[in-house]
């Protein structure tokens, strides 16, 4: 009898629970069975693990091997398993010393040729194994990245042959290299190329410096997804906690490492689980992906009223719980809204060279999918207009560009965080009122306001956040009258509006 252990990790979410590969050769009939709750892919690892033994000029066992993955009450899935148990087999069989898994763990797909593949979700279990004091086999795809990201001790091969050669060797370790060809190199287009908008220029600033979510709407072409892809490149450099979180979504998602803010732009015809996540696995939906970045939901009206419905709780929280029947994951999604729509269904409602042929009922409907709770939750909303055709081809170069006003940005968040621990766009409560630091005549003025607006307490404290971001845009300590009158300019869009228009 020949027993075997090897230390590897699973995936639950952007978990990594410990799991131990148990092998265990016997006499008696030639076999492999693989028990403790492996799916489809992980019982198929027998074919792939003979081969690349083979391949590798080491001799199969001929006895009857059971694996065990361990514990054996959880789910296992994927192939990550083929490298560990392969190694127990090795090791099990006497054609590797004990000694070479001791306070090391090991990940990977075997290919048949014995090669060693990189898989998903890779990033948090390295990460889990370096807080354990464990180093980490991996494949060699990818492995600079791992060792830089999470600073830990990796031992790479491209192959088991090489591998099992490095492990019988003195203090194994992958020296870590420049790792910048395995980055996704990401531009984003510069707040220039917005013409004849000075509206949409302020109103993107004003959301990058406190956080704010923010609705555009106006007739088709001119420049609402422009202004969306715009607004990642106006934002500081991710923190490098949020920059870890990326790193195990990305990671998780099969994406390669990206170190500038993520922009995520779903179709329409999402449905709730791409755009919160779900299946079978309760993977990470695209709300999460645009994590420490921006979430574009171009034409808003045309997205289902259910999926909507769905960002109203990770627009206030900052994550979302996806659940299944076997799964559970709490995933971040701390990201800044776009949505950009029509004003109706044509597109042409409020032009005065256009003939809109949307009666107010067609525009009660186009809009009947944005609720007024998701609204209610989005700092800023404008209405644009096409720009003058002699703004779109004029050469003069314009005062605004995304590197400047990514500086003024950067400076203000971080004034914010030293006052108040967060973003603008996050305080609450007697903290929000204490930072506005309202003088007794403007808050008598902003009262009246309220009163003659008939703005909801949400409301009322939304205008209040985005005054004191334009208070901070002009240097000002307190918020006065005419913050509170910019702030009130940005006001709600709704269908009346819009079929009064018509």
């Amino acid at each position: 009898m020949h027993l075997a252990f090897i230390r590897t990790r699973g995936q639950a979410g952007l978990d990594a629970p410990s799991v131990t590969a148990e092998i265990h050769l016997t006499t008696g009939l030639p076999g492999f069975h693989v028990v403790g709750l492996s799916d489809t892919e992980c019982r198929a690892m027998r074919g792939r693990i003979r081969s690349a033994i083979i391949s590798s000029h080491l001799k199969w066992p001929d006895y009857h091997i059971t694996v065990n993955l361990a514990p054996a009450e959880s789910i296992k899935q994927g192939a990550r398993y083929d490298l560990p148990v392969a190694l127990g087999l090795l090791i099990a069989s006497q054609q590797l010393p004990e000694a070479i898994a001791h306070r090391r763990e090991f990940f990977g797909e075997l290919g048949l040729d014995g090669s060693i593949r990189q898989c998903r979700g890779l990033l948090s279990a390295v990460v889990a194994a370096t807080q354990a004091g464990c180093a980490c086999g991996v494949a060699i795809e990818g492995a600079s990245v791992l060792a830089s990201v999470t600073q830990s001790r990796i031992i790479a091969a491209p192959d088991l042959l090489s591998l099992c050669g490095q492990l019988q060797q003195p203090n194994p370790t992958l020296s870590v290299t420049n790792h910048s060809h395995d980055s996704a190199p990401i531009t984003y287009p510069d707040l220039s190329a917005i013409r004849g908008q000075p509206l949409l220029c302020r109103a993107l600033e004003l959301a990058a410096a406190g956080g704010h979510h923010l609705l555009i709407s106006g007739p088709p072409g001119i420049g609402k997804t422009l202004a969306a892809s715009v607004l990642p490149g106006l934002l500081p450099p991710v923190t490098p906690a949020q920059r870890r979180e990326v790193g195990l979504l990305r990671d998780l998602a099969g994406l390669p490492h990206c170190e500038a803010p993520p922009f995520r732009a779903p179709h329409h015809s999402s449905s709730i689980a791409a755009l919160m996540g779900g299946t079978s696995q309760a993977i990470p939906g695209e709300i999460s992906m645009a994590h420490a970045g921006v979430l574009f939901l171009d034409e808003l009206a045309e997205f289902p009223r259910a999926v909507l419905n769905q960002l109203r709780q990770p627009l206030e929280t900052g994550e979302i719980t996806v659940s299944r029947a076997a799964h559970q994951h709490t995933y971040p999604a701390q990201f800044q809204l776009v949505a950009a729509m029509n004003p109706c269904p044509c597109g042409l409602t409020g032009r005065q060279e256009s003939t809109c042929r949307c009666t107010p009922a067609a525009i009660q409907r186009y809009w009947h999918g944005v609720s007024g709770p998701l609204l209610d939750r989005i700092d800023l909303h404008i209405t644009i207009d096409r720009p003058p055709p002699d703004a779109l081809l004029s050469k003069r170069p314009t005062k605004n560009h995304s590197q400047t006003v990514r500086e003024n940005v950067t400076q203000l968040r971080e004034k914010q965080l030293d006052r108040q621990d967060c973003l603008n766009s996050a305080l609450e409560g007697d903290q929000l009122i204490s930072v506005c630091g309202l003088a007794p005549k403007t808050h008598t003025w902003f009262v009246a306001a309220i009163k003659a607006l008939s703005l909801s307490a949400r409301s009322a404290h939304r205008r209040l956040r985005v005054a004191r971001t334009l208070a901070d845009l002009g240097g000002d300590d307190a918020v006065s009258i005419t913050h509170l009158e910019t702030a009130l300019s940005f006001r709600e869009i709704d269908s009346r509006s819009a079929a009064e228009r018509a």
